[in-house]
């Protein structure tokens, strides 16, 4: 199955959930970055998973990334910055059908989450969203992520990529 799975990831942590979620929807499945997740990527695909890390109890604006930039200096690496934020790459997601599904980075207690805002881009632009928001959880602020959420990953996207064919 052609499917893409977009990401924002400043320390990591996300973008390491994207690619075990990529391994399990099978071979044809692709994680990318924001900026690589062009118009013709996302058209091209049969299934559609967008994910972010939770900042500020919901999707980092632009505001907050650039404090994150001014003020993280307790991070282990500095935030990963290079990218458009999600909040911005799902105001410009052209039209589509395909099916989709969100997840989120998270610590265990967060009270809020960016799967409801990214689900609710993907519904404006069109997208059917399949399963309920996938929660992948970090130890601290900066990660590392929990023992086993790869493999809870893994698996979450091979369930996806059977419910997308079917």
């Amino acid at each position: 199955m052609k499917a893409v799975v977009v990401y924002e990831s400043l320390w990591g942590n996300t973008a390491a959930i994207a690619r075990a979620i990529a391994e399990g929807i099978g071979p044809d499945a692709r994680p990318l970055t924001t900026d690589e997740a062009t118009p013709d990527a996302v058209a091209q695909a049969e299934l559609i998973v967008v994910g972010a890390p939770v900042i500020a109890f919901g999707l980092a604006s632009e505001g907050t990334r650039e404090h994150i930039a001014e003020s993280e200096h307790d991070a282990p690496t500095p935030p990963d910055l290079s990218h458009p934020a999600m909040k911005d790459w799902l105001q410009a997601l052209p039209a589509g059908q395909a099916p989709a599904a969100s997840f989120e980075t998270r610590v265990r207690w967060s009270p809020r989450g960016a799967t409801g805002a990214i689900d609710a881009g993907l519904k404006r632009a069109g997208y059917r969203t399949i399963a309920k928001g996938g929660k992948f959880v970090v130890t601290g602020k900066y990660g590392p992520l929990r023992d086993g959420e790869l493999e809870r990953a893994r698996a979450w996207g091979a369930e996806l990529a059977r419910s997308a064919a079917v």
